[in-house]
């Protein structure tokens, strides 16, 4: 007869895809309930940790994990590859506009240097000044978590990404304890989930079952230095940006236009996971793209400022409707085979 808490274990694997219960859930029970007296079964619970580890195992089975059929292999490889593309990008901007704010406060006099400093000091005394350093400092992290995924350094990396992405939430709370502006609730929004999704993408698909992260071409740090030059080379051709998702726009359009070409010239290269993963991190750009784009539109811009940014927009939109095209034809394609 079953008792009351097996029913509850079952309920609670339930979580689990239907492949794993298929192999495991007997088995799992059994150990579930092997201690367990049958007398007080029906009084009985499953754990708080029994039931957080079947949730953890839950997320790994489903995001690829050894032996899992091709659909959760195939979502397990996209959710890998959003969250280092997406790493690699906010990384490569996040150096971009600090090397390049260190240089021109270095460079063009005292006055401007000091107006610096006096930026990472921030209002409010010590916790003003520390609430700037992080807001400075903490960003540069997304380079670590980078390179740590890359050299299968999975805690360090999933700390340095939820560091990295902390200054996202500063951003609205500033004003409720500084006299900082507040943010367009638009902008902090998009900037946020780019941030937050990017992080949990780290923590959940590179798990301890995952195979090692990996580039589809190159190395990581050509890549990352090559992702810095066109981060810098854009906002010094465009100074006058107004913003700050300019250089993470420019690098997804220049990163998928390459990917493309290269996806050309080498037949089947590409695959279906790649694909997805670069559509879903161009949603993310193209929302940040708008939402910081959308306010300016009633201040008086110069022509030439307006222009590219509207550019720039269109060309986020067309390179992320682009992968999904790939992506979708890839799926067709696998499907014919079967």
């Amino acid at each position: 007869m079953t008792t009351l808490l097996e029913k509850r274990y079952r309920a609670v694997l339930r979580l689990l895809p239907a492949y794993y219960r298929a192999e495991r859930e007997e088995e799992m029970v059994e150990v579930f309930l092997w201690d367990v007296d049958r007398d007080t079964q029906d009084q009985s619970r499953p754990t708080l940790g029994e039931a957080a580890s079947i949730a953890g195992l839950a997320l790994r089975t489903r995001l690829g994990a050894a032996g899992a059929p091709r659909r959760y292999a195939l979502l397990g490889s996209a959710v890998r590859q959003f969250a280092l593309f997406a790493v690699l990008l906010q990384a490569a901007g996040a150096v971009a506009d600090r090397v390049l704010e260190v240089t021109w406060a270095a460079t063009h006099g005292p006055a401007q240097w000091r107006m610096f400093l006096s930026g990472l000091t921030g209002p409010g005394g010590t916790a003003g000044t520390v609430a700037a350093l992080a807001q400075w400092i903490l960003p540069l992290l997304w380079t670590a978590g980078y390179f740590a995924l890359l050299h299968d350094r999975r805690r360090l990396a999933r700390a340095a990404v939820l560091l990295a992405a902390l200054p996202t939430l500063w951003l609205p709370l500033a004003p409720l304890v500084s006299d900082a502006f507040p943010p367009d609730p638009a902008y902090a929004t998009a900037a946020a989930l780019l941030a937050w999704l990017t992080a949990l993408a780290v923590c959940a698909a590179h798990h301890r079952d995952a195979p090692p992260a990996a580039l589809p071409v190159g190395t990581p740090g050509l890549a990352h230095l090559a992702c810095c030059v066109v981060a810098g080379a854009s906002l010094v051709l465009m100074p006058g940006t107004v913003d700050t998702v300019w250089a993470p726009s420019s690098c997804f359009v220049v990163g998928v236009l390459g990917w493309l070409l290269w996806r050309g010239r080498r037949r089947g290269a590409a695959d279906a996971g790649t694909a997805a993963a670069l559509t879903a991190l161009g949603l993310l750009v193209f929302a940040a793209r708008v939402a910081a784009l959308y306010p300016w539109l009633a201040v008086p811009l110069p022509g030439a400022l307006l222009a590219g940014l509207l550019v720039q927009t269109g060309a986020v939109l067309l390179l992320t409707a682009a992968p999904a095209v790939v992506g979708g034809r890839c799926l067709g394609a696998r499907g014919g085979e079967r």
